[in-house]
C-alpha cells in the first residue's frame, strides 16, 4: 500500500458536540478540513489496527466524496476491514446495529441529522464506539484536542471504491465490503415486532398509513419494510427517494416542517396512522387521525404497553428520559415499579444505562425514542412499535392516547424554539437565568409558586462522570416546569429551547389546546428570559 503523509494547516473549530461535528458544507470542503478531523479521531483511538470500521451516511450533499476520503485515510491508518452501506447510505440506527452485529471496532456516520442539506446546507460526521453508540465525552474532547495540534495526516493512494455494487473486495490488504443498507436492519425489526399481525392488519385494510421520509435516508428502509414486507401500497410513502438536498425539505419531523403530513392527518381523508422521520432516520413524529402525539407522551405510552410487543413481552428493566422531556413516563414507571432515570440531552447517556442493563426503553422530547436493540434513537423502530400497538389493541391512535391520559393524567407540554439567535444574546440570556435561579424559589407568580430553580447537573452512576451546565429548571409546587436550554445541533448562531409543562389530572380538561393551557407559563418563561425583548422576535421559530 502506498501511503502519503500530507502536511496540513491546523483548524481550531473542530469541537464535536453531542451529535458530532456539524458545519456548513462549504466549511467541510475547505482544504484538508475533513481529512484533519478524521485523522484526529484515529490518532485519539487505540488498538484498532486490523479491525473493522463501519462507514455510511444519510446521503446528503458531499456524502459520497467524504466516504472516499475516509476509506483511504482509514486504510492508511491500519484498519483491516471497512463495512460500507450500498451507495454510501446507512441510517444512523442501522449503522449502530451493524457495528454491534458484526463486532466492528466502531463506525463513522456522516450526517447532520435534522439539519437542512444541499450544497449550501449542513454536513456532519460523528464517531460511534464498539457498542454502536455515540462516542462519550472523554473521546470527543480527545478528538478536539488532537485536532488543534494536528500537523499532518496519512492517506492511501488507490482508485475510488465502487460504492454501488454489493460485494467484498480486497484493496492493498484491506477488506472492503459493500453491504445492503437495509437488510440487516429489517431483519432486526422483524425479530422485535409481530410482522405477521402487521401484514394482516395492513393488507386487510384495517390499518392504513402515511409515512413521510422527507426525501432523506429512511425512504429505502420504509419501502422495503412497509411496502415489500408488510404489503402497504407504494402511495402510502411520501418523499421516499433520498436526495442530496433532501428535496429542499427541512428534515426535522415536526408539525411545521412535515406540514403536508400534518395537513393530511387532520383532514377527512386521513389514514389510520401517520409518521415522519428525519434526515438520518433516528427521529420520529407520530400521528393518528386527528391527533399529534407529543414525543413525551409517545415514550410514556410505549412504556405502558411494551409487554404487548413480542420483543418486550418479558417487561422492562427500567426507563430513561432526557431532563427536558415531560414527566409522563415517570408516572408509568412508578405504576410499573421500575426505575426511571433523568439524564442530560444526548444519547450517549442512555447508552451507559443500556449497556449496564438498567433500562429497556428511553427517549427525548426532541422526537427521539429507542430501546436496548441499538445504541441510537430509532425512528422506524418507533413507527413499527406504534403500528404494532394499533394492530394489537384494535384501537385508533386517538383512543390509545386518551385512554392513557385517563389512566395516568396528561402532562400538557410544548417546546418553543428560537433558532439562529445571535450567540452573544444567547449567552446573555443564560447568564441572566443563572443569576435569577438563586432568588426564584418560594416566589409566587399568579397561580404558580416556585418550588425549586436550578442548573441541571448529571452524575453518571455507570461511569462516574459529571455533566454540568445542562440547562435551567424552574419547578413549581403543582408539578409544572419551565426548562431553558441551548441546543448544540445547529450550525448558525444558537437555538434557545424553552420547554413548558403542566400536569393535568382532570380528564375533562385533557383536550385543551396546549398553547392555551400553558399560556400563563409561556408568559412566565418570557418574563424570566426576555428572549423576545432581547432578539426582537415576536414568536418562536418552531412550536412543537
Amino acid at each position: 500500500m502506498h501511503i502519503k503523509t500530507i502536511l496540513t494547516q491546523t483548524y481550531h473549530d473542530q469541537n464535536p458536540g453531542t451529535s458530532g461535528l456539524r458545519k456548513k458544507v462549504s466549511v467541510f470542503k475547505q482544504v484538508n478540513y475533513l481529512e484533519n478531523f478524521v485523522q484526529a479521531i484515529f490518532d485519539s483511538l487505540e488498538n484498532y489496527q486490523g479491525k473493522a470500521l463501519v462507514i455510511g451516511g444519510d446521503g446528503r450533499h458531499f456524502n459520497r466524496e467524504a466516504i472516499q476520503i475516509i476509506i483511504k485515510i482509514a486504510a492508511a491508518n491500519g484498519f483491516g476491514e471497512l463495512i460500507i452501506g450500498q451507495n454510501g447510505l446507512l441510517s444512523t440506527p442501522a449503522a449502530s446495529h451493524i457495528i454491534r452485529k458484526y463486532g466492528a471496532f466502531g463506525g463513522l456516520i456522516l450526517s447532520a441529522s435534522h439539519n437542512p442539506a444541499g450544497e449550501h446546507g449542513d454536513f456532519g460526521i460523528k464517531y460511534n464506539v464498539t457498542n454502536g453508540g455515540p462516542a462519550p465525552e472523554k473521546d470527543t474532547l480527545a478528538f478536539f484536542e488532537r485536532s488543534k495540534t494536528l500537523e499532518h495526516y496519512q492517506i492511501a493512494e488507490f482508485p475510488d471504491i465502487n460504492l454501488d455494487t454489493i460485494g467484498t473486495q480486497t484493496v492493498d490488504g484491506v477488506k472492503i465490503t459493500i453491504i445492503d443498507s437495509v437488510a440487516d436492519y429489517a431483519e432486526l425489526m422483524q425479530s422485535i415486532f409481530d410482522f405477521s399481525l402487521l401484514k394482516q392488519s395492513i393488507q386487510s385494510g384495517y390499518m392504513t398509513l402515511a409515512f413521510d421520509a422527507m426525501s432523506a435516508i429512511t425512504g429505502p428502509y420504509a419501502k422495503y419494510i412497509f411496502v415489500d414486507m408488510l404489503g402497504a401500497p407504494l402511495n402510502a410513502l411520501q418523499n421516499a427517494q433520498p436526495l442530496e438536498d433532501f428535496g429542499g425539505h427541512h428534515p426535522d419531523p415536526n408539525l411545521i416542517y412535515a406540514h403536508e403530513l400534518a395537513d393530511l392527518m387532520f383532514s377527512d381523508d386521513a389514514p389510520t396512522f401517520g409518521a415522519a422521520s428525519d434526515g438520518d432516520g433516528d427521529r420520529n413524529m407520530i400521528m393518528g387521525k386527528g391527533i399529534f402525539v407529543t414525543p413525551s407522551d409517545s415514550l410514556a405510552i410505549l412504556a405502558a404497553n411494551a409487554t404487548l410487543i413480542p420483543g418486550y413481552a418479558n417487561g422492562l428493566k427500567g426507563v430513561a428520559r432526557s431532563m427536558p422531556t415531560s414527566q409522563a413516563v415517570d408516572r408509568v414507571a412508578k405504576k410499573l415499579n421500575i426505575p426511571c432515570y433523568e439524564t442530560p440531552t444526548g444519547w450517549k447517556f442512555f447508552g451507559n444505562l443500556l449497556d449496564a442493563d438498567k433500562i429497556t426503553l428511553c427517549g427525548e422530547e426532541s422526537f427521539g425514542t429507542g430501546s436496548q436493540h441499538v445504541r441510537e434513537k430509532d425512528g422506524l423502530w418507533a413507527v413499527l412499535f406504534w403500528l404494532n400497538l394499533v394492530a394489537r389493541r384494535r384501537q385508533s391512535v386517538l383512543d390509545i392516547v386518551e385512554e392513557h391520559w385517563q389512566t395516568y393524567g396528561r402532562d400538557i407540554y410544548s417546546r418553543h424554539d428560537y433558532e439562529a439567535v445571535e450567540s452573544s444574546i444567547a449567552q446573555e440570556i443564560m447568564s441572566s437565568l443563572r443569576e435569577q435561579i438563586q432568588t426564584l424559589p418560594h416566589q409566587t407568580f399568579g397561580d404558580y409558586t416556585v418550588k425549586y430553580a436550578d442548573e441541571f447537573c448529571y452524575h453518571d452512576s455507570i461511569d462516574g462522570s459529571t455533566s454540568a451546565n445542562q440547562g435551567f429548571r424552574v419547578g413549581f409546587e403543582n408539578g409544572s416546569r419551565i426548562v431553558f436550554r441551548l441546543s448544540g445541533t445547529g450550525t448558525v448562531g444558537a437555538t434557545l429551547r424553552i420547554y413548558i409543562e403542566r400536569f393535568e389530572p382532570d380528564s375533562n380538561k385533557h383536550n385543551q389546546d396546549p398553547q392555551i393551557a400553558l399560556a400563563q407559563l409561556i408568559e412566565l418563561a418570557e418574563q424570566f428570559c426576555r428572549v423576545k425583548e432581547r432578539t426582537g422576535l415576536t414568536e418562536p421559530t418552531v412550536i412543537t
